[in-house]
């Protein structure tokens, strides 16, 4: 089982950037996909981003597409969202999550562990 940590949440006015952050530690976390997903109140858990254990493939929801850029530094076993020109339908609760199969996926039941999220505001 790996844990995983996210930070770097936080209020940021419309059109501003954040960088997420998730911490791993446990098993080898160099060997999984790592996938950002978002919750909105009211809402369902959505795929934003994932990335493969090399980094040599990523996938991003159309949503974010262009605005979002998913990348992992295994040397320091961590995964990072970076949010630019953020809108205020970006709002949400942000995790990690580890998918311990090769390969991407954006069903959330696929992934094997869970961060316990941050929070992201973007006021209009």
């Amino acid at each position: 089982q790996v844990q995983l940590v996210e930070s770097g949440g936080g209020l940021v006015q419309a059109g501003g950037s954040l960088r997420l952050s998730c911490a791993a530690s446990g098993r080898s976390f160099s060997s999984y996909t790592m996938g950002w997903f978002r919750q909105a109140p009211g809402k369902e858990r959505e795929f934003v981003a994932a990335i493969t254990w090399t980094g040599g493939s990523t996938y991003y929801a159309d949503s974010v597409k262009g605005r979002f850029t998913i990348s992992r530094d295994n040397a320091k076993n961590t995964v990072y969202l970076q949010m630019n020109s953020l809108k205020p339908e970006d709002t949400a609760v942000y995790y990690c999550a580890a998918d311990y199969q090769a390969g991407i996926t954006t069903a959330a039941h696929r992934y094997d562990s869970w961060g316990q999220g941050t929070q992201v505001t973007v006021n209009a």
